[in-house]
């Protein structure tokens, strides 16, 4: 038995390897992408469905997600240091069980229309994904050859992004209306999705074995402190990983930040339905998915920083242009121009792509340092989500949604001049394959 079933365990393990994915770690990256599917099942909705909850007290929403941003930052820093501590294995226990306390105690709140409850559960629920998510990604750069990481990291944003918004949103998109529609049918929604949530943690906590997830990842003679402040040292004393943070950060900005002004306007001024907004979310993060792999094998071939540069950079800022004015040129609440604003929004979701390099770019800035160069890239990661509606919050009042989208457009204008910071040696010709 032994002797037949090796063969085909080998080619297995041959055919993943060879496109980018660890065979240890396969089960983890399935995992991922249902408990991101769950986290992104409010993604599109939340902001209107909180602001209903909170009737007189709806401005308060903007700041709320803000605050919620600043959690995720946080919990995004401490994916790396932990991880680096006690190993990714158990940060991804931890960010699970944030997730599903503080979802429940939302949802409470949410029903009972008490307004602290909302604010401290909505915050603390965003300490959950990160631990869970960026962990993970430490756990792929221990373990992904040099010559595939950048394809390996392309390979966790496709489930990244896939759960979050894109099957998120097919599952919201799909279960609204089977639950009643309306608010309470958002509830019941977003209360189904902790059984996913569940669902990919035990997924990855079952499925995946390898050794190097489970124990400390820094070496043995660093004190705590001294591990989990090692990123901020880092980024401190190295400025080249100062640019990788701060370009990491803008990336996925206007992602989030769309997020907050987009359903309003493509849902409401614009005369297409919710079920419509959340289809074109459906369709431009699929396309996004779609490319992460191939960018990041792109990256492997061509160079990570021009990939980053050009593709991520300059393309990104070209389609979040497109995605906003494409829909208000043609005519409201028309299919033909709903398809074409899809059209618009699919540009930005692919060229988005174009930044998956970052997550091999920053330890590799640091080969003596990776856990530290990791920490700050999922701090930004994670930060991303606080500087989306931070800009939104800071730009809406005077400047309206056109002015958000242009200072996002701005922001891909500091991250174009950055990456020539961004330069590594495994960007030289010769030396990516060694």
């Amino acid at each position: 038995m032994t002797t037949i079933a090796t063969p085909a365990a080998d080619s297995r393990e041959r055919l993943l390897d060879r496109i980018g994915i660890p065979h240890s770690l396969r089960w983890g990256f399935l995992g991922v992408l249902v408990f991101m599917t769950g986290n992104g099942v409010e993604s599109n909705f939340i902001a209107p469905h909180m602001a209903a909850a909170l009737g007189g007290q709806a401005m308060l929403v903007p700041t709320i997600i803000t605050m919620y941003g600043v959690a995720v930052t946080v919990a995004s820093y401490l994916s790396g240091a932990l991880s680096d501590l006690v190993g990714p294995r158990r940060v991804m226990a931890l960010g699970f069980a944030a997730w599903v306390t503080f979802e429940i105690l939302f949802l409470v709140s949410l029903n009972a229309g008490f307004t602290p409850g909302i604010m401290a559960s909505y915050f603390l629920r965003g300490l959950g994904y990160p631990l869970f998510a960026f962990a993970f990604l430490v756990w792929i750069n221990t373990v992904a050859p040099r010559k595939s990481n950048g394809t390996a990291v392309g390979w966790f944003y496709v489930m990244f992004t896939g759960g979050l918004p894109t099957f998120g949103s097919l599952f919201a998109l799909t279960f609204i209306p089977l639950f009643g529609g309306g608010h309470g049918g958002e509830s019941l929604t977003m209360a189904a999705s902790i059984g996913l949530v569940t669902a990919g943690f035990l997924i990855a906590r079952l499925g995946v074995r390898e050794e190097r997830g489970g124990r400390r990842l820094a070496p043995e003679g660093e004190s705590t402190a001294a591990v989990l402040t090692g990123g901020v040292r880092l980024l401190a004393r190295e400025p080249r990983i100062l640019s990788g943070f701060i370009v990491r950060l803008i990336n996925t900005a206007p992602q989030y930040g769309m997020f907050v002004i987009l359903p309003g306007v493509i849902s409401g001024e614009l005369g297409w339905s919710q079920t419509q907004w959340l289809m074109m979310t459906v369709i431009v993060y699929a396309s996004n998915i779609s490319f992460n792999a191939v960018f990041g094998a792109i990256g492997d071939k061509w160079g990570w920083q021009r990939t980053v540069r050009w593709f991520g950079v300059v393309g990104s800022a070209a389609g979040l242009l497109a995605w906003w004015y494409v829909p208000h040129l043609v005519a409201p609440g028309s299919d033909w121009g709903y398809w074409l604003s899809v059209l618009a929004g699919v540009v930005f979701g692919i060229l988005l792509a174009g930044f998956v390099p970052m997550g091999a770019i920053m330890p590799a800035l640091t080969p003596d340092h990776k856990g530290a160069a990791m920490a700050m890239y999922t701090t930004a990661a994670g930060g991303a989500a606080f500087l989306g509606a931070a800009v939104v919050a800071a730009v809406l009042p005077w400047g309206g949604n056109a002015g958000v989208v242009w200072a996002f457009v701005a922001l891909y204008g500091v991250a174009f001049v950055l990456t020539t910071f961004l330069k590594v040696p495994e960007d030289s010709a010769g030396t990516r394959h060694h």
